[in-house]
This record gives C-alpha cells, structure tokens and sequence, in this order.
C-alpha cells in the first residue's frame, strides 16, 4: 500500500456521475492497439481491476466473450452498469464490488486482465500476485494509464484553455495544500514504479506502446466542472457544507476565462504496457 496512507471507501465518493463527463478520454486507436497486441477476437474472458464506471471494460467488451469489471465503489459499478445496459452488453458483463486485495481466485481464469490508471491506488505486490495466479497461461496483464510526460500546444485551439493552474489554487484555497485522498492525505503522492513490482510477481515483460493523443477536444463549462469533482484530491464530498461555494467559485473562473462556456484542449497519449504470463 501506499506508505503513511490507508484506502478507505470515500476516495471517489460522489464522482462517479462526474467521471465519463469529466475525464479525457483514452486516445483513438487504443482498441486496436489492444486488438492488435492481444490477437483479441471475441473469445476469452476479460478481468478489469479498477473498472471505475466501465471506461475500458466497455469499449472492449465486443472483444471477449464475457467481461468482469471490480470496483470497491459501489457509485462507479452502478453507472458501469448503466453504460451497458445502455449499450446493449448487459448479458456479457458482470460488476463485482470488491478491492483489488480480495479478489477471489474462483473468478478466473481469465485471459486478459486491465488496470486503467487503477493500480496505484492498490497493495500492488499482493494484487499481481493474485491476478497472477488468475490468468490462463500466456495470459496478459495490461497496465493502461495517460502518458504523462508529454505536453500540448494550445495555440490555434478554437477556444481557450480551461485554466488548470487557476482551478489547482482553488482547491487548493478550499482543501488545503496537501493532496486529499479518502478520509486522508498523500503528501508525496501515489507511487510508481510498477515495472518493478509486476517483474517480481513473475510477469515477463512488458511490451511497450504509444497510442498517439492530440486530437482536440472541446469541452463545456460543465465538462471542466465534472473534470474537478471526478478527481480522488477534489472530489464532492471533500468540500463538505463549503460544496455550493465552491462550485460557484469555480463556475465564476471558467466564466472570466471562457465567457463563451467552451473550453478546448489536446487528449493525451495513451501508453500501454502488456506483461505475460508463461505458456507452459
């Protein structure tokens, strides 16, 4: 686990209706990377650890013949489910409320098993051990999260920017200078080095690949709205009775910025690392 921090149940309390709104999405292309990579053709099972509200469970779902996405909130699993009864995948999907740390080896096997920028937030030695011992032989761990280290140009957007830094020292005003997380904090953030801890669970690996982002996204004034109270650090519940305020406060910055209420940015890249287990 994270040093100096526990995991409780109100990480992402309230933000679920915010995240499919909220949140960039993956870049285009990452299915067939996926599809690609994976020699993926409706068969097998999927495992999505972390599976929030179905943000890469669904759009992959077409893809195996039976999907299962665990989340401990129970808020994402009902709008995962909402997201496929919508898009007629509710017969080859399953929801499971659980934490990563106790899942049940009687749900495997499985072929492929996802963490979409879900595997920090876990007991990462424990976790791959366990999904380890889930996947079928030559079976595939996916680790799947934004790249991190580029940057985009914002000139020649249509709009302006949404003003990150600004809305950073709002919450910052609001919450405090140390990031929130559940009922504590993580002042040094969450960790890296997952290369590490899936090598030593005994994946061999990984395969790297870039999924070019950079397309241009537009968004509302409500979109920059969802995007703040999706986040684990500035989620609803955080602000407590100071919620209404604080919205108001952020509401009237995205005004002064946009009084348009349209917002544009780049999407990001999306970097995915695919670790194997042994055939034999």
């Amino acid at each position: 686990m994270i040093e100096g921090w526990e995991w409780d149940e109100t990480l992402f309390s309230g933000a679920a209706v915010h995240y499919a709104r909220g949140r960039p999405p993956y870049a285009p292309g990452l299915v067939d990377t996926l599809t690609e990579a994976l020699g993926l053709d409706g068969r097998g099972r999927l495992l999505d650890v972390g599976c929030g509200p179905g943000t890469l469970a669904l759009p992959l779902a077409h893809l195996f013949s039976e999907v299962v996405g665990v989340d401990p909130d129970g808020e994402m699993l009902a709008e995962a489910r909402r997201g496929a009864a919508a898009a007629g995948l509710t017969a080859r999907t399953s929801w499971i409320r659980s934490r990563a740390e106790d899942l049940s080896a009687d749900l495997g096997p499985f072929s492929v098993a996802t963490f979409g920028q879900s595997f920090h937030w876990m007991d990462r030695k424990r976790v791959a051990t366990t999904v380890k011992g889930m996947l079928r032989p030559g079976g595939a761990l996916v680790h799947i999260a934004d790249e991190k280290t580029e940057t985009w140009p914002v000139e020649g957007l249509p709009h302006p920017a949404a003003p990150r830094a600004a809305i950073d020292e709002l919450v910052t005003r609001y919450l405090g200078p140390v990031r929130r997380a559940g009922r504590g904090v993580l002042p040094h953030g969450t960790p890296g080095g997952e290369a590490t801890v899936l090598a030593r669970a005994g994946f061999s690996g990984p395969e790297r690949r870039v999924v070019p982002g950079g397309q241009v996204l537009e968004r509302t004034q409500d979109d920059v709205v969802a995007g703040v109270f999706s986040m684990s650090y500035s989620a609803p519940h955080l602000f407590g009775a100071r919620g209404n305020a604080f919205e108001s406060d952020l509401r009237r910055l995205l005004r002064e910025t946009s009084p348009s209420g349209r917002f544009s940015e780049r999407g990001p890249s999306t970097e995915v690392f695919v670790w194997r287990t042994d055939r034999a």
